[in-house]
């Protein structure tokens, strides 16, 4: 398996989100490594997109959504669950991945909690820390393309974008 680079993340949040449907998240743990990989995730794009963070402008919360493609957003909701975010696109214009599901654990809330991550990882150079990256082994998935959930708050079109990537499961 190869890391995954800047040149991945610093495209379109539209690119980058269903590309990292299969590829895997790698932690390291208490001197362990670990793999999982990545079955569900959401795309926000910038500050037009009413249900992305940046709509409100650049805050001290958002800020680094406004770094280039590669760095990690994470945010409290609910004031218990971890949201992970990945940072896209070039530096100055928002976007981001929300990591919604691993296999085996569906859910953003369950699966910040099942890995552990929290607030320590806001800013985290994905594509050059000690702890946490992404991994391609080049293996493709067929994925389904569905709107987002928990964002009619936005209004249209944002609630009815298909911007929810997961992956697909054929029967054989």
């Amino acid at each position: 398996m190869i890391k995954l680079e800047y040149d991945f993340f610093i495209r379109d949040v539209l690119e980058v989100a269903p590309e990292l449907i299969g590829k895997y998240l790698f932690l390291k743990k208490d001197n362990v490594d670990h793999l999982y990989m990545i079955t569900e995730v959401e795309a926000y794009r910038g500050e037009e997109d009413l249900a992305c963070h940046a709509s409100k402008g650049r805050t001290s919360r958002t800020e680094i959504m406004y770094t280039r493609g590669g760095h990690i957003y994470v945010y409290l909701i609910y004031g218990m669950y971890w949201m992970f975010n990945i940072v896209t696109g070039k530096e100055d214009d928002p976007q981001a991945v929300l990591i919604r599901g691993i296999e085996g654990i569906k859910g953003p809330g369950k699966l910040t909690k099942y890995l552990g991550l929290d607030g320590s990882y806001y800013g985290e150079d994905i594509c050059n820390s000690s702890r946490i990256e992404i991994r391609d082994n080049n293996i493709f998935h067929p994925i389904t393309i569905t709107q987002r959930i928990g964002i009619e708050y936005a209004g249209e079109p944002w609630a009815s974008n298909l911007w929810r990537y997961v992956i697909r499961n054929d029967p054989k």
